[in-house]
């Protein structure tokens, strides 16, 4: 309750303007960082929750439950940057191994790959090893016709952009279709590279416009 009192305005006329009697107190105390496009209470609250997370991620795991182990790790192998940048591309490449590789990154992907390459096994590794759903989106949800159980569900999947308005309309929709398809020409370049494959710039140019095209279509 005070911090509402706080965050409010009470030397303006309610009746002529609500918003600033309602959040006057807010606009003269904070100015949004520049870091940020927005703030509010529960960015504040978000920040200050972070601290917390750091302060309690960075202690001993001596005696910890399995999950918070877990956690502690998970965040100790996203700050250890000195093993990120030793390790390089090589997550990746295991990663494209085990999805059945990369055609664009691939020099011979339809001899050693494509004969036992199943759509099903891999949208199911996708989804358990690194939750990632493709062209099918499946969970489990409550039931909405009966709320004491839980059900499949299966609805369709995330674009790679935010929505279906970037691949189809104009203006800065456009700049960042074009930015998107630029970006991954540079990423199939970079793997061809650190796999020793020669850069063939207007094979992967040619592939990643495919790449678009499907992903075009789904879109629609």
């Amino acid at each position: 309750a005070a911090r509402i009192i706080q965050n409010m305005d009470p030397t303006a006329d309610p009746c002529q303007d609500f918003y600033q009697y309602a959040c006057g107190g807010w606009l003269n105390r904070h100015v949004i960082p520049e870091t940020s496009s927005r703030y509010s209470i529960f960015d504040i609250l978000r920040d200050e929750l972070e601290i917390i997370l750091k302060g309690v991620l960075e202690t001993s795991d001596q005696g910890d439950r399995e999950a918070f182990r877990k956690a502690k790790i998970l965040y100790k192998s996203c700050m250890n940057e000195s093993l990120i940048e030793q390790r390089d591309s090589s997550p990746l490449l295991e990663a494209l191994t085990m999805v059945g590789d990369w055609p664009v990154a691939s020099a011979d992907w339809d001899k050693t790959k494509e004969l036992n390459w199943s759509m099903e096994e891999k949208l199911s590794i996708m989804n358990s090893r690194f939750n990632k759903r493709v062209l099918i989106d499946m969970f489990v949800w409550n039931d909405d016709r009966d709320s004491s159980r839980h059900i499949i569900y299966i609805d369709q999947p995330s674009l790679g952009m935010p929505s279906r308005d970037y691949y189809f309309n104009g203006g800065n929709y456009q700049r960042v279709r074009e930015a998107y398809l630029q970006f991954m020409i540079t990423i199939a370049k970079m793997i061809r590279e650190d796999k020793n494959l020669s850069k063939e710039d207007s094979f992967v140019q040619e592939e990643m416009a495919k790449v678009m095209e499907l992903e075009t279509e789904i879109a629609n």
